[in-house]
Parts: structure tokens; sequence; C-alpha cells
């Protein structure tokens, strides 16, 4: 029997394995949520520098994903190999840096632990599958869409756009979704908010969602077909409005503080592709209507 072979027929050892590989892609991730706005930018300054006709600044240390090497933002330790572990260096570690004792925020492995739970529930709900495979991908980025929007408010084109062209792709051999419902559902998701967007804008002045919204929805769209939008919307209104209430009050603001709506919308859509049919199927048992 060969690895691919013992995993078709181990539902175990693919929680396992999807469990281990979600805990470093969230300790990857992780270096994604703090370093891409960064270099976004300061891409968005060099491009501006330009069209300003300004002089060019002297060129920093190379900075992306991957160079220079992680390091404590508050002694600039370098972050070794043992160090790096997800949960267990933390752990180890006790929440501090090996260098200067400096905490280490609790977001670094809770991180990692949301994206390991994640990466093993897809791989138990869809099996050893082409499935399990595309929606581990999809969690991922969703999971860094979420984090970096809740941080800046910035739902990053490189993050959306791929996985938007991915969820059509997939679902040309009806995956998740005909191709037909994949392309309606891109449609359909990007004009819906858009719309919402103007109405809202037209009777009040004000921007309630930002542009890259739209996209989300329709990369979600793609992903399930334009059957999953309803409820996706249902569902991320329904906990943007408690969670935001909820955050608003630890945090003691006002009504009219902007909050994201891209880690709401993520949410309701990964729920929705999951389990838009059974969840579907049960209101519509409960209303009699079914």
């Amino acid at each position: 029997m060969n690895i691919i072979e013992f995993l078709a027929s181990n539902t175990l050892a693919v929680v396992f394995c999807a469990s281990v590989l979600g805990l470093l892609v969230g300790s990857f991730l992780n270096v994604v949520v703090y370093r891409l706005p960064i270099m976004m930018q300061r891409d968005w300054q060099s491009q501006a520098r330009e069209v300003l006709e300004l002089e060019s600044e002297e060129p920093a240390e190379r900075f992306n994903l991957l160079l220079p090497d992680s390091s404590c933002p508050h002694c600039g330790h370098q972050i070794r190999a043992w160090e790096n572990i997800p949960i267990i260096s933390w752990l180890l570690l006790r929440g501090r840096c090996s260098g200067c004792k400096a905490p280490i925020s609790k977001r670094y492995p809770l991180v990692e632990l949301t994206c390991g739970v994640l990466s093993g529930y897809v791989a138990w709900h869809f099996g050893f599958t082409w499935q399990a495979g595309a929606v581990l991908l999809l969690s991922w980025g969703l999971l860094a869409m979420s984090l970096i929007d809740a941080d800046h408010q910035l739902l990053p084109d490189v993050l959306v756009l791929p996985l938007l062209w991915l969820g059509l792709i997939v679902n040309q051999s009806g995956l998740f979704a005909s191709p037909g419902d994949a392309f309606w559902g891109a449609v359909a998701g990007y004009l819906s908010l858009w719309s919402v967007y103007w109405l809202f804008k037209l009777v009040t002045g004000k921007e309630g969602m930002g542009y890259g919204d739209f996209k989300l929805l329709a990369m979600l769209g793609a992903w399930g077909g334009w059957q999953i939008l309803p409820l996706t919307i249902l569902l991320s209104s329904v906990v943007g409005a408690v969670l935001g209430l909820i955050i608003l009050r630890l945090r003691s603001a006002e009504s009219g503080t902007p909050l994201p709506f891209g880690p709401y919308l993520a949410i309701a859509g990964w729920i929705a592709l999951l389990w838009g049919d059974e969840i579907t199927g049960s209101y519509l048992r409960f209303a009699g209507i079914n």
C-alpha cells in the first residue's frame, strides 16, 4: 500500500497531516499578515514618487515575504529555527523573546492554532479529495484576508483576485458548482454589494464599505456559485451586527466607528460553502416550505 492509498483509506491520518500542515501554514500567514501591508504601502509610495517626479529614495533593505529573516521587533533578535515551531516555541519561550524577554503577542500561536484546526476540519469534512485540497487553499486565503482587513481595513487584490480565478478554474469541472453558476456567482457577488454601496452613498453621502468587499463576495460566488450568495450575505450581516456591537462595546467606541466587513463575509462564505445546503434545507423544513 503506497502513501496515497493509505491516506485515501485512513481519515484520521488525513486529518492529522492536514492539521500539521495547517499549523505550518499558520506560522507563514503570521508573516503574510504583518509584511504584506507594509510591502503594499512601500509600493504605493514608490509609485507616488514616480508620478510626482520626485527623487527616488535610497533603496532600503530588501523586504518581502521571505527576506529579511524574522526578528524581535523590540531588540532585533533573529528568530532561530527552534524558536519558530508553531505553538510549541511560544509555549517553550513562555510567550517572551529569548533575547530581551519582551512579550510575544498571543495572536501568533492563536493564528497557528486556528489555521491548524480549520485545516483538520476541512480534511475531516471532505476526506482525501480534490475538494479538500481546494478548500484548504481557500481557507488559508480567507484567514489571511480577514486578519489584514481587521488590522488595516484592507483586502489586498494580490490575495483576493488569484482566489477568485482559482474558484472559476476548479469549477470548470464542477467541483463545487457548475461553470455557469460559478461565473454568475462572481458577477452577482460583485454587483450586489456594488449596488448597495452606491445606494447607501446616494442616500447618506458616505461610503459604507470598500471595493475589496465587492471582490471578496465575487470570489466566494466563484467558488460556491450564485446559490450561496443569499445565505452568505444574511449570515455576514447577522454576525457583523452582533460582533460589531460587542467590539464597539469593548473598545468604548462610537457607533460611527468604521468596522471591517471582510472578516464577516469570509466567515459566512466559508460556512455557506461547507454547509449551505444543510442550513437552507433545515430552514425550509422548519418553515414548513419543504
